[in-house]
């Protein structure tokens, strides 16, 4: 229990830089108080002493605004940095030195019974602001970036950026040329620049089909004054 508790303080210095005193560390970092609120209320979960695990988790979310289920599985060296409006599902299950930003959804995606909450292998890091739904697996070393939506699982070795959430790194490889953490996938955005591009192409039919129709009735005046011009010589000449 103690070395539990002794990493979970040294991941806060390895993975913070505003980390200064152990004091400091202990007193005020609502992340770490979190962490420890859940170990606790993990235990009696555990010992199906489910009422005092929930209200123990409940009472860590009213001064921590971190909200993890009592029956998540989390492993040593865990960091939640700042940490406001994290959630952490029932059935989900983290390892070992994992980061997680604030904003962070680790949530199912709907009523389905048994496993239904995702599982963060070790050393993954899940920025700020990202949602990771259902039952599926961030591989070690991989990472999501911030407000992604992953929905899919993600190999070891990966970042993941997007909504929905796309490989773009693999191995230190990357594997698309569009990658730029300050640019990220908006569908949205993407949506608008395809209407607009269609409303510019029908501008372009409309106006050429104008031009045309302008020519003809331009040459239907022409024959008409012609043949106006036929009937008045014959008339006089007559």
């Amino acid at each position: 229990m103690w070395s539990t508790i002794r990493e979970d303080v040294q991941a806060v210095f390895e993975r913070d830089p505003a980390a200064r005193h152990l004091l400091e560390v202990v007193l005020t970092y609502s992340g770490l108080h979190a962490i420890w609120a859940h170990r606790l209320a993990h235990g009696l979960f555990k010992r199906r002493l489910y009422f005092l695990a929930r209200l123990i988790s409940q009472v860590s979310r009213f001064f921590t605004g971190i909200e993890i289920h009592p029956g998540a599985k989390i492993g040593k060296g865990f960091f939640i940095d700042h940490g406001m409006g994290v959630v952490i599902g029932e059935t989900c299950e983290i390892g070992d030195y994992v980061t997680v930003f604030q904003g962070v959804t680790l949530g199912g995606t709907g009523k389905e019974k048994g496993k239904r909450h995702p599982t963060i292998k070790d050393h993954a890091l899940i920025a700020t602001g990202a949602k990771v739904l259902g039952s599926i697996t961030i591989g070690t070393y991989s990472k999501v970036g911030a407000g992604s939506v992953v929905l899919k699982d993600v190999p070891s070795n990966c970042t993941v950026v997007g909504i929905p959430g796309k490989v773009v790194i693999q191995d230190g490889v990357r594997i698309t040329e569009n990658f730029d953490h300050c640019n990220m996938p908006d569908p949205v955005q993407d949506k608008f620049v395809e209407l607009e591009a269609e409303i510019q192409r029908l501008q372009e039919e409309v106006a050429v089909t104008k031009r045309e129709v302008e020519r003809s009735l331009s040459a239907y005046d022409d024959s008409d004054v012609q043949h106006i011009d036929k009937n008045k010589r014959a008339v006089s000449s007559d």
